[in-house]
């Protein structure tokens, strides 16, 4: 077979039926990184799909950071059209507007993971990073910015009825995951709690996500939703 299939020990073999994501930053598309380039990197995992991250905060508090972003957009735009897969774009804790995302779904893109503010600052990581003081200053003022996830996903599913959103950024547990499935989220992303249990073991992993699917599955009780989509339909208490 290809790329993936020449791998004993590949991702793809391991999971034949899970979706798999290859990614890049969305700065690297007007450095070199095209249509070719992409389909290496979809391959070498057997991936279905392609993530491409806009993360500028991260990259404007990063010492070393991409600034230059003149031209993003078109190359997004023509790597959507030329690329033979899916590609979903996402933030990377600073949270996509409803307005972004009808651009990029208008764009062709696959879907949008909002990514919202709520979990990791990449900023502030990058200030912990920097030596100097006045780059630690700059990022510090980015403390709280962002859209939150809830919001994010709220006024992005409003705007796009039919879209495929992903919601991430602050999701801890099971329970967070369920809001996020009824704000509008068709998928849930979680990091910090299944990175912290990864640096455990392979075992405190699969725990996790068991703990996350009782955790989702109680909120589906408590709420008389038979399964996800029922949940999706629960009401919502009006905001006071």
């Amino acid at each position: 077979g290809g790329a993936a299939g020449g791998l004993d020990f590949s991702l793809r073999l391991k999971a034949p039926d899970t979706p798999i994501l290859a990614n890049i930053g969305a700065a690297q598309l007007t450095r070199g990184f095209g249509r070719d380039e992409a389909r290496r990197a979809l391959d070498m995992i057997g991936a279905d799909a392609l993530v491409v991250h806009l993360n500028p905060l991260q990259e404007a508090c990063q010492p070393e950071g991409d600034r230059d972003w003149w031209g993003v957009g078109a190359a997004l735009q023509a790597l959507i059209r030329d690329l033979d897969a899916p590609v979903i774009v996402k933030e990377t804790g600073a949270g996509i507007s409803a307005v972004t995302a009808q651009r990029l779904i208008a764009m062709g893109a696959a879907g949008v993971d909002v990514a919202g503010a709520g979990g990791a600052n990449w900023g502030l990581i990058e200030g912990e990073r920097a030596t100097e003081p006045a780059d630690k200053a700059h990022a510090l003022a980015f403390a709280d910015w962002g859209i939150p996830t809830a919001r994010a996903l709220a006024e992005t599913r409003n705007a796009l009825p039919d879209a495929l959103l992903i919601g991430s950024g602050g999701v801890r547990d099971g329970v967070d995951a369920a809001k996020a499935i009824r704000l509008g989220a068709d998928v849930v992303g979680m990091a910090s709690g299944v990175i912290q249990a990864a640096t455990v073991s392979t075992e405190a992993v699969i725990d996790q996500f068991r703990l996350a699917i009782r955790q989702l599955r109680t909120v589906c009780f408590c709420v008389n939703a038979s399964n996800l989509a029922a949940l999706k339909r629960v009401p919502l208490l009006p905001v006071k």
